[in-house]
């Protein structure tokens, strides 16, 4: 993508399963450069007298809580294959209106380049290249994607959900609430 698209000011990327690519100077991703920017980070954290949690709990506060969870299902040879197709064509034309108690509210299909704002209906383009990739916004601002893997006999479900904490007293009650909110989700979803 850095090749494809030069214009664009690339600042990092990452991948569940290769670490982080962090910056535009190393064309692979690696735990080389990650584990530069968490000495960076500690270093900060550091100059300014707190721990690396304290510096996240400081984040937390700042832009909420969050949590993801991945569920990876592997469907091997040609019935797998063409169960993953069946997947992501159901999910495709039947989207949910509903997962785990809240309301999709957009739609984007990576596939299409659309993206479909359920209330009113309208839909506009998205400029990334296509890909079969489905993600689903909730109105909780819960994000859901579906994605075939691009290497293995696989599809995947990218869970992530947040929330606001007021105070860290409730870092672990948020935590918990989370935790359900995910299980409710894949319960939903069938996973």
């Amino acid at each position: 993508m850095i090749q494809d698209q030069p214009e664009q000011n690339f600042i990092g990327g990452g991948e569940e399963s290769y670490c982080y690519l962090v910056g535009d100077f190393v064309r692979d991703k690696d735990a080389i450069t990650a584990s530069l920017l968490a000495c960076e980070i500690s270093a900060y954290c550091k100059s300014q007298g707190l721990t690396v949690p304290q510096y996240l709990e400081k984040l937390y506060l700042r832009h909420g809580y969050f949590k993801e969870d991945l569920v990876s299902l592997t469907k091997k040879g040609r019935a797998g294959a063409e169960q993953i197709e069946k997947i992501m064509y159901h999910w495709r034309h039947r989207p949910p209106q509903e997962i785990g108690g809240q309301k999709t509210v957009r739609i984007e299909d990576y596939l299409t380049a659309t993206a479909l704002q359920t209330k009113t209906g309208k839909t506009e383009s998205l400029t990334l290249p296509t890909s079969n990739v489905l993600v689903f916004y909730l109105e909780d601002h819960t994000k859901i994607c579906i994605r075939p893997s691009g290497t293995e006999p696989k599809i995947k479900f990218y869970i992530s959900v947040q929330q606001r904490l007021e105070n860290l007293d409730l870092l672990e009650e948020v935590g918990k609430q989370l935790d359900e909110k995910i299980v409710r989700i894949k319960k939903d979803l069938e996973l």
